[in-house]
């Protein structure tokens, strides 16, 4: 458990919200339900995992690990690959710049 960084739980989080309402076209944003105890991996098969965390190594979990920046989307390309984007993602009126039209 001590290979996963924040960035990863971050983004495996992400996977989840995307893929979980990226078939609701126009629906309003949804906040992810993150919980403090778990740790989410990107394996390097391209599958989602979630993993219960303990206390007993939790500094070394946080060796290496960064903090995802506020202002960041998170997205799976036409490849299945996943991405990041850190940048304006919202329209001025606060629609999603890249949603359906």
């Amino acid at each position: 458990m001590t290979g996963i960084s924040i960035k990863t739980f971050l983004i495996i989080a992400a996977l989840g919200a995307l893929t979980s309402t990226a078939s609701a076209q126009g629906a309003a944003p949804t906040p992810w339900e993150l919980k403090s105890d778990m740790g989410y991996a990107y394996g390097k098969d391209g599958k989602t995992l979630a993993y219960k965390l303990g206390t007993s190594n939790a500094g070394t979990l946080l060796k290496g690990a960064k903090k995802v920046p506020k202002g960041t989307l998170f997205f799976i390309g036409q490849n299945g690959q996943l991405y990041m984007r850190s940048g304006p993602y919202l329209e001025d009126d606060g629609r999603f710049k890249f949603g359906a039209n």
